[in-house]
């Protein structure tokens, strides 16, 4: 009976470990998280929260500096699609602990890309927060989307495909 306890105790404790970190599923609202000074914040050093995730339909590009053209298609898609400011909001983070580039290089970089997309609250995530919390994907380009309510209504870890964007105008129409 011994042998059998020794061995169940390591399976079970695999277990719980991958019961408790996996990744946030369509329909969910993930847990909280917030980015404010050691963390990261947005461009201007304001604080973000995911509770912001709310009231409009929000995209969320999660990206490591070195994928940052990963999803492009993806961005320049949304921004023809033109949704009206007032239902659509979409949400650049930067996981800036992913790159060897120097935060002032990123920075840099974050301040055309908020002249090109004016419309993006661009966010700043210093220790892999979303990550850690979510459970998406490290050193890579990841496209979340959330309804009103700040549920996941659609989830791409790494570079979407022309149907997958598609696929994700579509959610995002379905629920302005």
């Amino acid at each position: 009976m011994r042998k059998h306890v020794k061995w169940l105790i390591p399976v079970l404790a695999v277990f719980l470990i991958n019961h408790a970190a996996q990744a946030i599923e369509i329909g969910e609202i993930p847990p909280k998280v917030e980015l404010k000074e050691k963390l990261g914040g947005r461009l201007d050093g304001t604080p973000w929260s995911s509770e912001e995730l709310q009231k409009k339909v929000h995209v969320l590009f999660y990206v490591d500096p070195d994928e940052k053209d990963t999803n492009n298609d993806a961005s320049e898609a949304l921004d023809r699609e033109n949704f009206p400011e007032d239902k659509f909001q979409s949400v650049g983070i930067i996981n800036m602990a992913a790159t060897w580039l120097p935060n002032f290089a990123i920075n840099s970089a974050l301040k055309e890309k908020q002249k090109r997309y004016p419309r993006t609250i661009y966010v700043r995530d210093y220790k892999r927060v979303l990550v850690n919390a979510w459970k998406i994907a490290d050193d890579s380009s990841d496209v979340l989307a959330f309804d009103k309510e700040g549920r996941l209504i659609f989830r791409k870890d790494g570079k979407l495909t022309a149907e997958e964007i598609q696929t994700l105008i579509k959610v995002i129409r379905d629920h302005l």
